[in-house]
C-alpha cells in the first residue's frame, strides 16, 4: 500500500481540526512545538512524518532531515498510542520500535490521550446537530455491542476449554487405567489357562 499525497492531507486536516482547535490542549501542545515524529507501518511503504509547530501539525511522506524520534509498528498498534500507559508494554512487547527521542512519542501520545474525538462535533456542520449526535450514539452503541459480543464469546471460549480439560483425564488418571487394563488383560489370561487345563482333563 503506498501513501498518497490526498491521504497525508486528509491526516493533516483531520489533526488540526482534533489537536488544534481546542485551547486547553495548548500546554500538551507547546511540549511538540518544533519536534519532528516519523511514524513507519509495516503496511504501507512509505513513512508518515508529523512536523509540529505552536499553530498546527504538517504532515509528509518525504523529508530530508532526520526525525526527532522514529516510531516503528503496524496499523493494528495504532489505537493504543491513544493510552499513553501501554506505551512501554508496548515497547517492551516489540509492538513498537522506537529510536530517537522516546519523549516526542509519549507527548503525541498524551495529546491524543487528551483529545476529545466526538464524531458528532466533526459531522454537525453537515448535517445538524440532532443528525450528528444520533449518527454519534448510534456507532457507539455498534462499537460497544461488538465489543460486548467478542468479549462473550472469548468468555464462552475459556469456559469451553476449562470443561474440556476438567473432562479429560490427567497423566495420573490414564497411569491408572493402563494398570487396570494389564490387570484385566493378566486376569482373562489366567482364566483362559484354567479353561484349557479344565478342557484336557
Amino acid at each position: 500500500m503506498t501513501l498518497t499525497p490526498l491521504l497525508t492531507a486528509g491526516l493533516e486536516t483531520a489533526l488540526n481540526k482534533i489537536l488544534y482547535r481546542d485551547r486547553g490542549l495548548k500546554a500538551a501542545r507547546q511540549r511538540l512545538s518544533g519536534k519532528s515524529l516519523r511514524i513507519e507501518l509495516a503496511e504501507i511503504t512509505q513513512p508518515f512524518i508529523f512536523i509540529f509547530s505552536e499553530k498546527q501539525v504538517d504532515v509528509l511522506s518525504e523529508w530530508s532531515d532526520t526525525p526527532d524520534c522514529t516510531v516503528k509498528t503496524r496499523l493494528a498498534t495504532l489505537p493504543k498510542l491513544r493510552n499513553r500507559q501501554l506505551l512501554t508494554g508496548l515497547i517492551r512487547s516489540g509492538e513498537l520500535e522506537v529510536e530517537g527521542d522516546l519523549q516526542v512519542v509519549q507527548y503525541f501520545s498524551a495529546l491524543i490521550d487528551l483529545a476529545e474525538l466526538d464524531p458528532a462535533e466533526y459531522l454537525s456542520p453537515w448535517m445538524g446537530d440532532v443528525a450528528a449526535h444520533g449518527i454519534s450514539q448510534f456507532g457507539r452503541r455498534g462499537l460497544q455491542f461488538i465489543q460486548g459480543d467478542i468479549q462473550r464469546k472469548q468468555g464462552y471460549l475459556s469456559q469451553a476449554l476449562t470443561e474440556e480439560w476438567r473432562l479429560a483425564p490427567g497423566a495420573l488418571e490414564l497411569a491408572w487405567f493402563a494398570e487396570e487394563v494389564d490387570a484385566v488383560g493378566r486376569s482373562l489370561a489366567a482364566l483362559e489357562a484354567r479353561i484349557d487345563k479344565l478342557e484336557v482333563k
